[in-house]
């Protein structure tokens, strides 16, 4: 006996109804199911690193900061370092004209793209080294303030040595590797060196001044317009307080950092050296920031509390000559010395991260 065709139909159409429901209730787990993120992992390795108390020079962390680096770009602080010494004694002034050669033009790398045919104050070349880390601003001025980079050169080792910064050597203006590529070959100090030269120019010089400038244009009447530089150290702005100092990255050094940051009055410094990701990857910088800046916070954590400010309201008395009568109208005079509490540091108050636990629910 044969079925009716309506009934086939009815019977067929709940046969794939019941399908597309069982499909359906298959997946119900898997859409109910929380996305999971899937987050890059932050530890990375470095060579060595420090942080240190920049009003006293304490350190407050260490890890292996005696190991020999390349410091790559971070060289060009030591250039600031001599460039600085030089305005000091007259040498050279921020106006005085630099005009650019053919080797300067040479250097390849991180540049402004410096023409032989053009001329450039040694105000806007330091700016150019510092921000953009220009290699051909570094030649060029190294030039200018010694008249060669071999005689540059000695003067950034006798820096180096008069700053007690006895594992480094220098042998650029700039940071590059060397031509054999050979780590031996070319510049290498430590993080400890490298934190003395830190602390020496944020104590002596306007370093900061050049450092803690975010984006500039340079060459602003170039024939082909200016090109705008951008800070290669991606915490200013972002950490509070930081104000300097240097990145380096080349295939040799690994990511490098001289960061500093100033809160309420404390400064800290600290230097990361031969960073990398997780298995040495090319991570862009990532985790040598990171580590930069949980240093940073631990570094404020662990820094002494700046001392209250003293005033004397009025001056000690100028002793009386031997043997001459005591004053008779008025008592012994002792100097008053006041706390003032209420003095801040000359930079802004920066916000206190604060962090909230949520208690673990109470069970009835």
């Amino acid at each position: 006996m044969r079925m009716p065709r309506d009934c086939l139909a009815r019977m067929s159409f709940l046969r794939r109804t019941s399908r597309v429901l069982l499909v359906f209730c298959s997946l119900l787990p898997a859409l109910a199911a929380p996305k999971v993120k899937h987050t890059t992992p932050v530890d990375g390795v470095y060579t060595g690193a420090i942080t240190i108390d920049a009003a006293t020079g304490a350190v407050l962390f260490e890890d292996n900061a005696d190991g020999q680096n390349p410091p790559a770009s971070m060289t060009k602080l030591m250039t600031f370092a001599v460039v600085h010494d030089k305005l000091a004694d007259g040498t050279i002034t921020l106006q005085t004209p630099v005009p650019i050669t053919a080797q300067d033009a040479s250097m390849g790398g991180t540049q402004v793209y410096l023409d032989p045919r053009e001329t450039f104050s040694v105000e806007e070349l330091l700016y150019a080294m510092m921000i953009q880390s220009a290699n051909d601003a570094a030649h060029a001025l190294a030039r200018a303030a010694a008249g060669s980079t071999p005689a540059f050169v000695e003067l950034m080792n006798a820096k180096a040595r008069s700053l007690g910064m006895n594992q480094s050597t220098f042998r650029t203006p700039h940071g590059l590797p060397p031509p054999s590529r050979r780590i031996a070959d070319g510049d290498l100090t430590t993080p400890r060196d490298f934190s003395l030269l830190c602390r020496y120019l944020i104590m002596n010089t306007d370093v900061l001044k050049y450092t803690s400038i975010r984006e500039r244009d340079f060459g602003p009447n170039r024939a082909k317009g200016p090109q705008h530089m951008r800070n290669h150290n991606n915490l200013l702005g972002k950490i509070p307080g930081v104000d300097g100092l240097k990145t380096g990255y080349t295939a040799s050094a690994g990511y490098c950092l001289s960061a500093t940051a100033e809160r309420n009055g404390r400064r800290v410094i600290t230097v990361i050296m031969g960073s990398f990701g997780p298995g040495r990857q090319i991570d862009k910088g990532r985790a040598r920031d990171l580590k930069a800046v949980e240093l940073i916070e631990q570094g404020f954590a662990a820094a002494p509390a700046p001392m209250p400010a003293v005033k004397t309201l009025a001056p000690a008395p100028k002793p009386a000559a031997l043997g001459a009568p005591a004053p008779t109208n008025s008592p012994a005079a002792i100097p008053t010395v006041k706390t003032d509490k209420t003095e801040q540091s000359s930079t802004t108050t920066e916000p206190v991260l604060k962090f909230r636990v949520i208690p673990p629910e109470q069970k009835p």
